[in-house]
């Protein structure tokens, strides 16, 4: 057994079950090739991803599939990306009416060379998908838009029912993975969202496993409170190829509870936490807790 076989092993409660006897994912993913739309399942290679797609859902990703920058951690290929493509938004809320959803979650890669970060496009899609699909509920998770506070008010413009801005983990390890972001800046994002729109519910989440300690999980869960974050997502970091950054640790179902546990002391109208979990699985119902909670 080679050292990258012996790295790359995984521990017991992290096999998961796949079943591809489901029609709707090859439904799902002609459907997405047909409208020419990306989304984050496929280019950061969640490994949820066939699960969402047999239940007819997917997280769609605006502007392309290249991200301006490359952080250590991601799955989506960095480099030089193409103008948006005028038809993204139709096609989006086309595809979201298509497949039935009554809960839609947008996110982008990170367009560092648009003079508003992408704002607009998540604007005209938002709108768009609001006019097909009325009574729809809409997540926005935004890229940082280089700190922008006029895209950051653009996309509230339109009235999204969720904001989330992923602050992905502790600050320690902005310099290491996520070159060209800010701890702070991230932060700032959350608390305008929520000085701009005060009744917005807002959200953030972070992994585990790219070595940080329990008192940076614990500041960093504080941190994200203090911001006005609503609700919280805590997942394991699984490396998507051998170029990223290697996992540190692979935490316990016991160790993601005991997290949860403090968080959840921390008055979050909804904390989830596990191995598998990611800022846009099970998106409705995380949206429908925090409702309850208000």
């Amino acid at each position: 057994m080679t050292a990258k076989q012996v790295f790359d092993a995984k521990p017991l409660w992290l096999k998961k079950r796949v079943s591809l006897n489901n029609s709707n994912i090859e439904e799902v993913k002609e459907l997405l090739a047909n409208l020419n739309l990306n989304t984050v399942c496929q280019s950061a290679k969640c490994p949820n991803i066939f699960e969402c797609f047999s239940k007819r859902t997917a997280t769609f990703m605006l502007l392309g599939s290249t991200c301006t920058r490359n952080c250590a951690f991601c799955g989506v290929l960095p480099g030089k990306p193409q103008m948006p493509d005028p038809k993204e938004p139709a096609n989006i809320a086309e595809a979201s009416f298509r497949l039935g959803l009554m809960y839609i979650v947008l996110t982008s890669v990170t367009r560092d060379d648009l003079k508003d970060g992408g704002a607009v496009c998540f604007y005209n899609t938002l709108k768009q998908i609001k006019i097909i699909i009325p009574g729809a509920k809409v997540e926005c998770l935004i890229p940082d838009f280089g700190g922008s506070r006029g895209s950051l008010e653009l996309v509230l413009d339109a009235k999204p029912d969720v904001l989330n801005h992923n602050i992905e983990t502790v600050k320690r390890n902005y310099g290491l993975i996520r070159k060209g972001a800010d701890y702070y800046r991230s932060l700032g994002i959350l608390k305008n969202a929520k000085k701009i729109m005060p009744g917005i519910i807002i959200k953030s989440g972070f992994m585990l496993g790219l070595g940080e300690t329990g008192d940076e999980i614990k500041e960093l869960i504080l941190d994200l409170r203090e911001a006005g974050c609503d609700i919280l997502t805590i997942g394991q970091y699984l490396r998507p190829s051998g170029n990223n950054f290697k996992v540190s640790k692979y935490y316990t179902p016991q160790e993601f509870e005991s997290i949860k546990n403090f968080a959840d002391s921390q008055d979050f109208k909804y904390v989830v936490s596990g191995s598998y979990v990611r800022s846009s699985y099970h998106a409705s119902a995380a949206y429908n807790y925090a409702k309850i909670n208000e």
